[in-house]
């Protein structure tokens, strides 16, 4: 059964320790988030993840893009929209995913991503690769403040235009070689959100991508599960170990749809031991079947303390190999 995470990954930047590195502080071509990204691939592949991220470790979900997208900022902790969203001409994340395949050749010469993560509708078990991760329209706009060009009235323009912002940069992790892309829509479980527009969003932000596509919506889905199925991705991710109700979609619902199982609980430090991982993903297997999962965490893990996160993922791996 094919692991992988959602995103991020507690790794702090790393402030240049030796001779060559401070030179390069000095003269302004240090990136401290490098180390922070080949640290979190390494966590990731010693932990045994079979899709890996680069780790989100240059903020979280919301900073790294409004501090970048045309129309956006990021001041004193909160998101805005003060002009009119419009794509980048260069890519937000492309440079962290191409770190992030090499540093995994580094660690294993015969690492290789995989031409193919889905094969006739299924999991491919040996699958390997790095998922390139992207925040929702949807969600970048709901969780932002309106400051000039779009007010309430005009949201779900601003939500369109994002998502025409966020193809281009879905196309330029797709060109540095993510074998997924994950779209995070949290607030698509909230009750906020406008289903239908979040659904013609996505549909604008994953066009003509070539790689397999995965919607991460974290919370409690119980009341829209069946609307994510209508989603153009291939794997709908929720959390199904901090919120057990969600298993009960996997019996009502027509599964049109791989499902990304959340397995371990990333709002606890609480760390799960393998039994009990295993005793869920067991669960899953009998409602879904095996070649119809993925594997992960509820959510991001970069609040999570370094040791209790590479715990939790190493006791979920070590659940997934008592399956076999």
């Amino acid at each position: 059964m094919l692991t992988t995470v959602i995103g991020s990954y507690p790794s702090p930047p790393i402030e240049p320790v030796s001779f060559t590195s401070k030179i390069s502080s000095l003269l302004g071509s240090y990136d401290p988030y490098q180390s922070a990204v080949e640290f979190a691939v390494e966590e990731q592949i010693s932990a045994g993840i079979n899709i890996i991220t680069a780790g989100q470790v240059r903020g979280d979900m919301i900073e790294i893009f409004s501090s970048q997208i045309t129309g956006m900022a990021w001041e004193e902790g909160t998101s805005k929209i003060k002009g009119k969203i419009l794509p980048l001409n260069y890519s937000i994340g492309a440079d962290d995913l191409k770190t992030s395949l090499k540093t995994a050749k580094n660690i294993s010469k015969d690492y290789k991503a995989s031409a193919k993560i889905i094969e006739d509708g299924k999991i491919r078990e040996d699958a390997r690769g790095v998922k390139g991760v992207i925040t929702g329209p949807t969600t970048l706009v709901l969780s932002s403040r309106l400051e000039g060009f779009y007010d309430l009235e005009s949201r779900d323009k601003a939500i369109i235009d994002m998502a025409y912002a966020l193809n281009k940069e879905a196309k330029y992790l797709e060109g540095a070689g993510a074998s997924i892309i994950q779209v995070d829509e949290p607030y698509l479980s909230t009750g906020m959100a406008d289903i239908s527009k979040a659904l013609e969003a996505i549909k604008i932000t994953t066009k003509g991508l070539k790689v397999p596509l995965a919607m991460h919506v974290c919370g409690d889905v119980t009341h829209i599960f069946g609307k994510l199925m209508k989603f153009p991705v291939d794997i709908i991710d929720c959390e199904f170990a901090g919120i057990k109700r969600n298993l009960e979609v996997l019996e009502t619902t027509d599964l049109k749809k791989i499902i990304g199982y959340g397995s371990v609980d990333t709002k606890t430090e609480k760390v799960e031991s393998p039994e009990e991982i295993h005793d869920l993903i067991k669960k899953g297997v009998e409602l879904i079947g095996a070649e119809k999962m993925i594997v992960d965490p509820d959510c991001g893990m970069r609040m999570l303390p370094r040791k209790v996160a590479y715990q939790k993922l190493t006791n979920m791996t070590e659940a997934v190999k008592w399956l076999s």
